[in-house]
């Protein structure tokens, strides 16, 4: 017979945490604790700043969503909910235009959890609002373990994100009508999978993103009605996207031999840049969108296989244009 542990609940957050501002909130700012929080909200999350200064304010830790590069505010405390952080929230995500507002603590009052599911009532679907219970478990001697609980999340949150009706309502076209059902049908497609890839809400757009973990950068999968094609492909945007693309590029070679396939490196673009992958496909024909999206699916797999590495680890200043590189000695 295997001898099981048992779990026990650590009731003293002090325990592992000292100090809310002094220990919780740079233990929850660090890389790995923030990917916890994530998978359990369902939200890439990259650190912007820890202790972000709002006026004469200071908010506890400031991320970017990598899906939609938009601001996330996170308020924590190792007590049970209280007004002033309820205050705190509002003031802080006012002044930092953050659209998703997480509060972490001990434990919630019903006053408290009401107030977030109001919020998450009244505001329009740009605006998500989260409240977690952050607990601690231990088996034997074990370390101890941190452990977060929703219990008040945004409307019809699922797939790591708010769900979306799979009709377009007033005025919408008919191929818009179908684009969203499309994306609708691949987002099912995508919870079905043990998967990694995280992507948003599916809209009546041409294009689908998906985060690599890092703003700036996102896979994206792109539908043309008109050519009868669907695309892949990994899309840079911002000041520095065309540093990081020739980067990318210096490794051409190797990133097409991983991924067994010439890519097309478009460079078409002033602020952005495209690295990607086209398949014909009758995107009209609802019966054969299960072999499109399987397609879509296991191509954006090996992409994120290849690039996300790549993409954390990028740096702008590495990139030297050739214009400005110093001339080789002479040698006489």
């Amino acid at each position: 017979m295997i001898e099981l542990g048992r779990m026990e609940k650590i009731s003293n957050l002090h325990e592992a945490w000292e100090s809310e501002d002094g220990a919780f909130t740079p233990w929850l700012a660090k890389e790995e604790n923030l990917e916890l929080l994530g998978n359990t909200i369902g939200i890439d999350l990259e650190l912007e700043a820890q202790e972000q200064n709002v006026g004469p304010f200071r908010a506890d830790i400031l991320c970017k969503d990598t899906v939609t590069s938009n601001w996330v505010l996170i308020e924590n405390q190792i007590e049970k909910t209280d007004h002033t952080h309820l205050g705190q929230i509002l003031t802080y995500g006012a002044g930092l235009e953050a659209t998703t507002i997480v509060w972490i603590a001990k434990s919630f009052t019903e006053e408290h959890r009401a107030t977030l599911d109001w919020l998450n009532e009244i505001t329009n679907e740009s605006f998500n609002f989260f409240g977690l219970e952050i607990e601690l478990w231990q088996i034997g001697d074990s370390p101890i373990a941190p452990k977060f609980n929703i219990v008040c999340k945004p409307n019809g949150w699922i797939v790591g994100r708010r769900s979306g009706s799979v009709t377009g309502g007033t005025g919408t076209t008919p191929d818009q009508q179908l684009r969203l059902d499309y994306w609708t049908v691949f987002v099912e497609y995508l919870s079905q999978q043990d998967s990694n890839l995280k992507g948003g809400k599916p809209l009546p757009w041409s294009f689908y993103q998906i985060s690599i973990g890092r703003s700036g950068f996102s896979l994206v999968s792109y539908l043309n009605l008109k050519k009868n094609t669907i695309t892949i492909g990994l899309y840079l945007q911002g000041k520095n996207a065309m540093s990081y693309y020739n980067l990318i590029k210096l490794e051409k070679n190797a990133i097409e031999e991983e991924l067994n396939t010439k890519l097309y490196w478009d460079e078409s673009r002033q602020t952005t840049r495209y690295i990607n992958l086209t398949k014909d496909a009758n995107i009209r024909d609802r019966q054969n969108w299960t072999d499109q999206h399987e397609w879509l699916y296991e191509n954006l797999k090996a992409f994120y296989a290849t690039f996300a590495a790549r993409v954390k680890n990028l740096d702008a200043n590495d990139y030297q244009p050739e214009e400005d590189m110093e001339p080789p000695e002479l040698v006489s």
